[in-house]
């Protein structure tokens, strides 16, 4: 559904802190930490993943899942694929 890499790039984006992405979806501050601390896909609860997804659509980022294009063809952040993040 999502990532953890997804959630602090969106957040980056945003401007935001792990505070005002928590206060924006209704979620507890260690909730997200526990999120973004996860590795790869983030796992929980749905209905907190969904409140987060729905927190940032609302702020305004668009997450493309693998092999999707952007829906509004606008500004945005993929990772390539196969591609080597920062160790």
């Amino acid at each position: 559904m999502i990532t953890a890499a997804q959630i602090r790039a969106a957040r980056s984006l945003l401007g935001i802190d792990q505070r005002k992405l928590a206060e924006a979806s209704g979620l507890s501050l260690p909730t997200i930490q526990r999120m973004e601390a996860s590795d790869g896909q983030v796992r929980g609860n749905v209905d907190s993943l969904v409140k987060v997804v729905e927190a940032l659509e609302r702020a305004g980022v668009e997450l493309i899942a693998e092999g999707a294009v952007s829906s509004d063809g606008g500004r945005g952040v993929r990772l390539k694929q196969g591609g080597e993040g920062p160790k």
